[in-house]
């Protein structure tokens, strides 16, 4: 989880996560409202609200090191041995001082839910309903108090348990995810290592041993060496050409790769991505598709950072214009209409994108909406005109 969050079930990593936490599990404490008022107007004597306010203490105290839990309370059975304390804690103070006390029984429930696994969930949540029926059967009018609590205990604990395991979801895809995305790089480091290895490998030794040849040959065929000083010459610049040709073929970001990118940027940043999964690119020019690949990079970093949007909306389409066939690409936001660049015009990231699409023979258009953003970007679709550029 991020450090914003923590999960139900899990321990908070930092401050704020611990706040948070603390916040929203003190938001239900308010339904401790029926024993609070017990003690207050119950009739109770002095030394019974004293004893009274020890318990309800001791057994909110115990509630909130649960759901707390340190490292040690990581194993199913000490967590069972702690809600165990609590069904006991609840019996005793239900048994001995009224109904009221009842709803101890539904904190049983929900912390069963969100610290147990399902498959332990699934006894305990039911077994703390039965508890607290019997409980209830034992004590004077619990009955009338049972209606209303039994249907809480039951629906909260199985809700617990969903989210717990929709949390513990969510943060094993954020894995997979980032896995997945440094074995992709490892994968590249190692292609790109094997593809100068046979670019290089030959060149270096050809250039080695025309080398050791040259320094054979110099102090009595002079002419010769300089032919092999020639020969090596030509063989580096070769080498240096399919280099950089090489470099420059990996560092040219490709559409269906940025689409693809972008669908995960914008997931994980909570953006609902609405983007085609196999857009149409035949016979489109390479410089046209890197330079839509760079519109659609730099408008979905702008929507991430700036925009604040909870949806966004890519198409890639091609479109006919006086000018002859072209590629559109359209990223709309529904955020505050920030598009990256400052309150006096467009920033720098626009700026450099709307130069490289000129280059390309291309058109960039963006601008706030009603309600959002809208970046539109056009390249040249006829190889003709895209490599004429």
């Amino acid at each position: 989880m991020s450090g914003i969050g923590v999960g139900i079930g899990q321990r908070p990593q930092n401050r704020k996560q611990r706040m948070i936490k603390t916040l929203w599990t003190g938001i239900w404490l308010v339904y401790l409202s029926a024993p609070v008022t017990d003690l207050l107007h119950g009739g109770h004597s002095t030394g019974v609200r004293v004893l009274g306010w020890i318990g309800l203490a001791a057994f909110v105290t115990w509630y909130m090191i649960l759901l707390f839990r340190t490292s040690r309370w990581d194993r199913n059975a000490a967590v069972l041995s702690a809600l165990a304390v609590l069904a006991a804690q609840s019996t005793v103070l239900a048994v001995t001082l009224g109904r009221e006390w009842l709803v101890l029984f539904v904190y049983v429930s929900i912390a069963s839910g969100a610290a147990l696994p399902l498959r332990y969930a699934r006894w305990t949540i039911p077994g703390a309903s039965a508890l607290m029926t019997s409980v209830a059967l034992a004590v004077p009018d619990g009955t009338a108090y049972l209606a209303g609590l039994l249907i809480p205990a039951l629906l909260g604990g199985f809700a617990m348990t969903g989210v717990r395991e929709l949390v513990r979801t969510t943060v094993a895809l954020r894995e997979a995810r980032a896995t997945v995305a440094h074995l992709a790089a490892n994968e590249e480091r190692l292609r790109l290592a094997r593809d100068l290895h046979d670019l290089l490998g030959h060149s270096l030794s050809l250039i080695t041993l025309k080398s050791e040849l040259a320094g054979r040959m110099l102090p009595d065929q002079p002419d010769k060496a300089a032919q092999q000083v020639a020969d090596i010459e030509q063989v580096s610049r070769q080498a240096l050409v399919d280099v950089r040709e090489a470099v420059s073929g990996y560092r040219r970001p490709r559409l269906a790769a940025e689409l693809a990118g972008a669908r995960v940027a914008l997931t994980a940043a909570g953006v609902t991505p609405d983007i085609p999964v196999e857009p149409e690119l035949a016979d489109i020019p390479e410089e046209s598709e890197s330079a839509l690949a760079w519109a659609l990079r730099e408008a979905v970093t702008n929507v991430v950072r700036h925009s604040g949007a909870r949806r966004c909306t890519v198409t890639v389409g091609r479109r006919e214009t006086l000018d002859g066939p072209v590629l559109e690409l359209c990223v709309e936001d529904d955020g505050s209409g920030a598009g990256g660049g400052t309150g006096e015009g467009p920033g720098h990231g626009l700026t450099g994108l709307a130069e490289r699409l000129h280059k390309a023979g291309g058109t960039l258009e963006a601008g706030p909406l009603k309600h959002g953003f809208r970046l539109v970007a056009r390249v040249p679709a006829d190889p003709a005109v895209g490599s004429g550029t």
